[in-house]
């Protein structure tokens, strides 16, 4: 039997991306998948490749988040594995973000972590229980004309550090991914955004995207998902309050 099997894992941004990538290696390991997104149709894609439950909600609506867990939990029965995904890029000037910018941001890549870790944590303070909060490798650093972007990756660092302190000694371990430049759908629009501001084409900013990291390519989603499968294996108890940084040396 695998060793994830039977677990109940949970996933917000489930349906494109690094949640769809970590959906499939966790349901090839035989675990029961509840998927949360905005957007029914990956999602539904998904939950059918992978035998797991759709739930479409927005995380940044508290209350439809917590209809969504309730309505996992009555699937498939208490959460094991909780990985909070979801999350929105942009990229523009400091002194041209608006307000409401900042709070779209702050909103999704952050607020919704806070509401997302609050409702499940009551099922998690056990031992073999994980927490794996989908941060940045701007999380970790600084970078001009993304300063909202940033600020709410580093807040999202500091929560899933704190929070592996905090509960330590329950059996549950915390930890956060760190990525750089992944091939999916948030970089594809990234590059929309820099071919929109710059007159490169898509493809010129997608291949200055790759440059930036330090193996000249874009992280793969299933390099990330292979990742957090490492942090949700039973041998990696004792990793807690870390950043698991994939970028191809980047930070090195």
């Amino acid at each position: 039997m695998s060793w994830a099997a039977g677990k109940h894992v949970l996933i917000t941004g489930g349906g494109t991306g690094i949640g769809a990538a970590t959906a499939r290696g966790l349901a090839a390991k035989g675990a029961r998948l509840s998927l949360l997104g905005r957007r029914s149709e990956p999602l539904d894609a998904v939950a059918s490749e992978t035998g797991g439950r759709a739930f479409v909600c927005d995380v940044t609506d508290p209350e439809a988040q917590e209809g969504a867990f309730s309505a996992a939990r009555q699937a498939h029965g208490p959460l094991d594995f909780v990985i909070l995904n979801a999350g929105i890029g942009d990229s523009r000037p400091f002194l041209r973000t608006k307000r409401e910018q900042w709070e779209r941001i702050i909103a999704t890549n952050l607020t919704a972590l806070f509401d997302g870790a609050q409702l499940a944590l009551p099922d998690l303070q056990e031992q073999g229980k994980r927490l794996i909060i989908i941060a940045s490798a701007a999380g970790l650093k600084g970078a001009a004309m993304a300063a909202p972007y940033v600020a709410s990756k580093h807040g999202a660092v500091g929560l899933a550090k704190s929070l592996a302190l905090e509960f330590a000694r329950t059996g549950l371990t915390v930890n956060a991914i760190c990525p750089s430049f992944v091939d999916t759908p948030m970089v594809d629009e990234s590059a929309a955004r820099i071919a929109g501001a710059t007159g490169k084409s898509v493809d010129e900013a997608r291949a200055w995207l790759a440059k930036t990291n330090a193996n000249g390519r874009l992280i793969r989603a299933d390099e990330v998902a292979r990742a957090i499968l490492n942090l949700c294996h039973p041998d990696s108890g004792g990793v807690n309050g870390a950043c698991v940084t994939i970028d191809g040396g980047t930070a090195a």
